[in-house]
């Protein structure tokens, strides 16, 4: 058939039979998609605790039901009470968390660098890194009393050493051959560093970070609950006195809300915009 007895777009319209569309129709975007995908595991959670409550109706005290545990969290919002804790909680692990990023790259690069230190120092991080900041909290309690100080020292040391061990790890995988080219055209330290040791290291790096920052958020919850200075955790500890387990439920809710929150917001484009800053991904 030659191109000019080919039919026609509007041909073609006609022909088609009714209740036919043109194609398939107009779809979720990515991030919508994402969105109910992830949605549905908290769904059917949600309908399990109903259905437990609806079918064995356990007293309010030991289970209380989605609908009450929504009720409990009205006053918390209108009080201030809830948004207040929730601002505590992120300006310390911010603080903790920003610490230990400061401290523990460095001191991973430092420690990678040379292989008889990375040997040396790779049992006792493992050591202390077997050791959550809870297990101190007692003994940082004694120096330190019931202050602010004794929750930021234990995020702080439980943020620290994922990182430094991370960051030295990663350190010890970059393939010697690729210094060794840097140095032949005469590249310092500093080159070494930020072209080929950083960018190496940098997914084991990130991955620290995510690490010791979950682990410094769990410390923090616990340091909350001990110390009673404010916080998620101390919500937490407080309802738990006076039997409020509704208000126990949405405290735990807000911890997963704002960890997620974290990961999504910081974590996650931190990952992405430094592993495609350095070339190890293509956008």
């Amino acid at each position: 058939m030659s191109a000019r007895s080919q039919p026609g777009p509007a041909l073609l319209a006609r022909e088609r039979p009714a209740g036919v569309g043109p194609g398939p129709g107009p779809t979720l975007p990515a991030s919508l998609r994402a969105l109910v995908r992830s949605s549905l595991p908290f769904l059917l959670l949600l309908a399990v605790w109903w259905a437990a409550t609806t079918a064995l109706h356990p007293r309010a005290t030991v289970l209380p039901s989605p609908a009450a545990a929504a009720r409990a969290a009205g006053p918390l919002i209108a009080e201030g009470i809830l948004p207040d804790y929730a601002t505590a909680s992120l300006k310390r692990i911010a603080f903790g968390g920003g610490l230990a990023i400061a401290l523990g790259v460095p001191a991973g690069l430092l420690l990678g660098s040379n292989r008889l230190l990375s040997v040396a120092f790779t049992p006792f991080l493992k050591f202390f890194q077997s050791l959550s900041g809870i297990a101190w909290l007692p003994m940082v309690l004694v120096w330190f009393g019931f202050t602010e100080r004794t929750i930021q020292v234990v995020i702080l040391y439980t943020a620290l050493f994922p990182i430094v061990f991370n960051t030295m790890t990663g350190l010890r995988t970059v393939p010697p051959r690729l210094a060794d080219g840097l140095r032949a055209l005469g590249a310092g330290r500093w080159r070494l560093v930020t072209d080929v040791w950083l960018p190496g290291a940098l997914p084991s790096i990130i991955v620290g970070i995510r690490l010791g920052i979950a682990y410094g958020w769990r410390a923090l919850i616990a340091g909350e609950m001990v110390v009673g200075a404010g916080g998620i955790g101390f919500l937490l500890f407080q309802s738990r006195s006076f039997q409020q387990t509704a208000r126990i439920i949405d405290g735990m809710v807000v911890i997963g809300l704002l960890w997620i929150f974290l990961d999504a917001g910081f974590l996650r484009p931190l990952e992405r915009y430094t592993v495609e800053r350095w070339g190890l991904v293509q956008r």
